[in-house]
């Protein structure tokens, strides 16, 4: 999922092998990191920006004396040509989980040593359950943070135009009855095909993993009636803008409506973000971490993810970049503020919604991008 910077690690980690300044390290428990390190004493990391606790590298090398060299990236795709390419260098990298699935069948990753990895005993079950349509026996990869797709609002606006409508379902975005009404304030939809038009496919009560060719043209026209509502077709910029009050409604990840709504306090400009998981359904993402068939430290990247999976680590990773995470164990050491924040963690019920979007087949990836082709240019 895309990630954006908001802090200092960011310049930090986009240097190689600097990331021991990162932070100052803190005790994180046992050091069961070192487990089956390898002689080598180095581990190579590609990961999102931004996403990592400040102390979580230099106590990592503090415990098994394990050099980290990080570089980051920005898209699921600058991954994947790294990785289909092969000889990449890395040792554990960060996908979401339907490239994750691609990837997989591509014969990308090895398959985790799980005997090296006592601290998966601390991972929730019921996500590693929904995460399995992407890794099958979650033999490939562990779970590191998670979240939602939904609509952030602006509360006021969206309260002002629609009255007693309920601001609870993809209708607002989908529906031009509805979505006419909130044109004039601004509505942005994720520059994301594949994960709008399941999105979609969720409003028309389709099944959105696995569309007919009749679905997928209902989908285009619904697409293609809302298109005159919509402002704008991002996936960065719009985290601002709804906490500028620029736009009103957005197609958004629930960290980015979070980050909307905090810089709006901070700012003090009297916008109140809200933000919701629509009554048809929606996404849950997964980022995974795994380890490619070709890491030249293997047994030094199992000493990392052990290390990631131990819950006073994940705690302060999920503290620092205010995402959920999938460790049980590591609940009571999170923040009351985030882990009762139902737009980070959501509540029961809406977890019963959510359902996980899997890898596309290669015909229907094309029809996907000829469809949202089309959405874009309004044509």
């Amino acid at each position: 999922m895309p990630r954006i910077a908001r802090n200092p690690l960011l310049s930090c980690l986009l240097s190689v092998g600097a990331v021991s300044a990162c932070g100052g390290p803190q005790s994180a428990g046992p050091a069961s990191a070192q487990l089956g390190a390898s002689k080598a004493q180095v581990l190579s990391v590609y990961i999102w920006p931004d996403y990592l606790a400040p102390d979580t590298l230099a106590d990592f090398e503090k415990k098994t004396g394990i050099k980290t060299q990080v570089l980051v990236f920005d898209t699921n795709e600058t991954l994947e040509t790294k990785l289909l390419a092969g000889s990449s260098g890395f040792d554990v990298v960060f996908p979401s989980a339907p490239y994750f699935e691609r990837q997989i069948a591509a014969g990308v990753y090895q398959d985790l040593d799980k005997t090296r990895l006592p601290n998966l005993a601390n991972m929730d079950p019921q996500l590693l359950k929904q995460v399995a349509p992407n890794d099958a026996g979650n033999r490939h990869g562990a779970i590191y943070l998670w979240g939602t797709e939904g609509i952030g609002f602006n509360q006021t606006m969206v309260r002002k135009r629609l009255g007693g409508i309920a601001a609870d379902s993809w209708s607002l975005v989908f529906d031009p009855a509805v979505a006419s009404q909130l044109a004039d304030c601004g509505i942005n939809v994720l520059d994301n095909p594949a994960g709008v038009i399941r999105l979609v496919l969720t409003f028309l009560h389709r099944d959105p993993n696995n569309p007919s060719t009749k679905d997928l043209q209902d989908a285009e026209s619904a697409l293609m009636r809302a298109r005159p509502y919509v402002r704008t077709i991002d996936s960065f910029a719009y985290t601002q803008a709804l906490a500028n009050g620029d736009i009103c409604v957005a197609v958004a990840y629930n960290g980015d409506a979070a980050q909307a709504r905090a810089r709006a306090v901070e700012s003090g400009n009297g916008v109140d973000i809200g933000f919701v998981i629509p009554k048809e359904g929606s996404i849950i993402w997964f980022d995974m971490m795994a380890i490619p068939k070709d890491a030249p430290h293997p047994a030094n990247a199992h000493a990392f993810l052990n290390y990631v999976m131990d819950a006073r680590v994940m705690a302060r990773i999920s503290n620092f970049t205010r995402y959920a995470n999938a460790n049980a164990a590591a609940t009571s050491g999170v923040e009351v503020s985030i882990a009762s924040d139902s737009m980070i963690y959501p509540t029961t019920e809406e977890r019963a919604r959510l359902f996980v979007q899997q890898a596309d087949p290669v015909d229907r990836a094309r029809v996907l991008t000829r469809i949202w082709q089309r959405f874009k240019t309004g044509q």
